[in-house]
C-alpha cells in the first residue's frame, strides 16, 4: 500500500516551530517512501481562523521545502461530504438526535462530580430495544451523538507511545453535529482521513485523547484506522509548550532573521527524532536515514542558541554562490544593491556569523560609509601610527588592486617603520571598515574598491 501522511493544521493563529515540526516529520515519512504528502486547512473554526494565519502556513512550508502534493484542501469546502455522510450514519442507526441543553448538560456533570464520578453524557436519548426515550421538546434543535460501542476496548500501536488500550466504558457517546448541523472536529477528521486515503497519521501527542473516538468512526463507518504516531510536545526555552501565547515566533519570522531553511529543517529534525550522534545533516541524508522507529518519546526543548549553531554550520558548509543571493536579499532590504564582490565577501566573513543577517551586517561596511566608533578611533589611531598609515596609502595609491600586491606594501610599511603587523593592520581596519578585528587584511582590502581605501585612509 503506497504511504498517504498528511498535515492539518488549524489557521487558528500564526504557525510556529513546534507546529510545523508536525508537518516535518510526515512530509519526510512520505518522501523517504515514496509516498504522497497532503496538506489539509481544518479552517472550521471559523471565528478564529484567519486567510493570514493560512498564509503563514502556506509560506512557511515552502521556505522550509515541505512540498505536498495534494491540496491545500479546506474543510470548510468539504462540507457538503461531511452532511451526505452523516445523513448516511443516520440512515444506519450509527448516530442519534440528542435534545439534552447545555444547562442539563451542565447540571448532569455537577452531579456527576459531587458525586466523584467522571463527567460525561449519560445517554439518555441514546436509543435502545425497550428503552423509552423522553418527550421530544419543542422547537429544540438536536445534536447528533455518535453511538460508541459500550463494550470492549479501543485499542492501537502506537509508533511513538507503544501499545494504547482505551475502555469504551470511558468514552460518552460523542457529538458530532452541532444543533445547526455543522459537523464537528473527531468526525471531519475520520471522512477526510478516509476520502484520502491516510495510511499514516503523525501528529502532536495532544490528540491522543481524540484517537480511541476517531478509531470507533472509522470502524463504524466500515474502515480500519491508518497508523498513528503521536509525538511528544516542544516545550519553549522556560520549560513551557511552545505557543503563541507563551512567546513562540512565526515560522516565517526565522526566515526573515537570517536561517537557512535546510539548518531549521536539520534542528526541528533533531528536536525529537535521532539518527545516532548525527547532529549536522543535510536534508538528502535525512530523508534517506528518517523512519518511524527513531521518534523520541520525551518532550523537546527548543534552544535558540542551539539552533543558532546549527544554522552557523549550514553557513559554513554552503558555497558562497549559493549563499550570496541570500544574503543579497538581506542587503536589498536595507537599501544596498550588491555587486559582482558579494560572494567572496561572504566566504572571507561566513565563519564568523550565525545568520545571513550578520553576515550582510559584515557585507554592508563594504558597501556603505563606515562610521568608526570614537572609542576605537583613540586607541588605534595614534600619532605614532599616523605616518604608517600615509606611507601605506601612498604606496597602494600605484600597485596592482589585489591581494597579493597589497600584502606586499603591508610588508614593506613593516620593514621601514619597525611596526608588528597587529600595530598596523588594526587602525587600517577601523579607518577602512571601521572595525578592528576582521579576516586577513589584504583580503578585505582587495575587495574595497582603491578609491574607497585611500579616501578613508586620509581620515588618518
Amino acid at each position: 500500500m503506497k504511504v498517504r501522511t498528511r498535515f492539518a493544521p488549524s489557521p487558528t493563529g500564526f504557525i510556529h516551530l513546534g507546529n510545523i515540526r508536525s508537518a516535518l516529520y510526515p512530509w519526510a515519512f512520505a518522501r523517504s517512501q515514496g509516498g504522497d504528502f497532503i496538506l489539509r486547512i481544518e479552517d472550521t473554526d471559523l471565528e478564529r481562523s484567519s486567510q493570514e494565519a493560512v498564509d503563514v502556513i502556506l509560506q512557511g512550508m515552502s521556505w522550509l521545502g515541505l512540498d505536498h502534493d495534494e491540496g491545500p484542501h479546506f474543510q470548510m469546502q468539504r462540507m457538503d461530504r461531511y452532511k451526505e455522510v452523516l445523513a448516511r450514519m443516520r440512515e444506519q442507526g450509527l448516530v442519534y438526535p440528542c435534545y439534552m441543553s447545555v444547562a442539563e448538560l451542565d447540571a448532569l456533570r455537577e452531579r456527576q462530580m459531587a458525586h466523584k464520578e467522571k463527567p460525561r453524557y449519560d445517554g439518555t436519548w441514546r436509543p435502545e430495544p425497550g428503552k423509552q426515550l423522553p418527550p421530544v421538546p419543542e422547537g429544540v434543535q438536536p445534536v447528533l451523538r455518535f453511538r460508541n460501542p459500550t463494550g470492549g476496548v479501543v485499542a492501537w500501536d502506537d509508533k511513538v507511545k507503544g501499545r494504547i488500550e482505551i475502555s469504551n466504558e470511558e468514552l460518552d457517546d460523542l457529538v458530532i453535529a452541532r444543533p445547526d448541523g455543522t459537523p464537528t472536529y473527531n468526525f471531519c477528521v475520520v471522512v477526510d482521513d478516509i476520502d484520502m486515503a491516510i495510511t499514516h497519521v503523525i501528529r502532536g501527542d495532544d490528540h491522543v485523547n481524540n484517537t480511541p473516538r476517531q478509531i470507533n468512526i472509522f470502524r463504524a463507518l466500515g474502515k480500519e484506522p491508518p497508523v498513528y504516531a503521536h509525538l511528544p510536545t516542544v516545550l519553549n526555552e522556560r520549560g513551557e509548550k511552545m505557543s503563541k501565547r507563551n512567546g513562540a515566533k512565526p515560522v516565517t519570522q526565522f526566515r526573515d532573521e537570517g536561517f537557512l531553511a535546510d539548518a531549521v529543517v536539520n534542528y526541528l529534525a533533531r528536536l525529537g527524532w535521532s539518527h545516532g550522534d548525527d547532529e549536522i545533516f543535510s536534508r538528502e541524508q535525512f530523508l534517506q536515514w528518517f523512519d518511524l522507529d527513531h521518534l523520541g518519546k520525551s518532550a523537546a526543548q527548543f534552544d535558540e542558541t542551539k539552533l543558532r549553531w546549527v544554522n552557523a554550520q549550514h553557513m559554513k558548509a554552503m558555497p558562497d554562490a549559493q549563499l550570496a543571493p541570500l544574503v543579497g536579499e538581506q542587503l536589498r532590504k536595507r537599501g544596498i544593491t550588491p555587486d559582482e564582490r558579494l560572494p567572496r565577501i561572504c566566504g572571507l566573513f561566513k565563519d564568523r556569523c550565525d545568520t545571513t543577517v550578520a553576515l550582510a551586517d559584515w557585507a554592508s561596511r563594504f558597501y556603505l560609509p563606515v562610521q568608526p566608533s570614537a572609542e576605537d578611533l583613540a586607541k588605534h589611531i595614534t600619532e605614532g601610527v599616523r605616518p604608517a598609515v600615509s606611507m601605506l596609502a601612498k604606496m597602494l595609491e600605484g600597485v596592482q588592486w589585489d591581494r597579493g600586491a597589497i600584502a606586499e606594501s603591508l610588508k614593506e610599511v613593516l620593514r621601514a617603520t619597525g611596526l608588528k603587523m597587529p600595530q598596523l593592520a588594526m587602525p587600517v581596519r577601523v579607518l577602512v571598515l571601521g572595525t578592528p578585528q576582521t579576516p586577513s587584511l589584504d583580503a578585505v582590502l582587495e575587495l574595497v574598491p582603491r578609491e574607497v581605501v585611500l579616501q578613508r585612509l586620509a581620515a588618518a
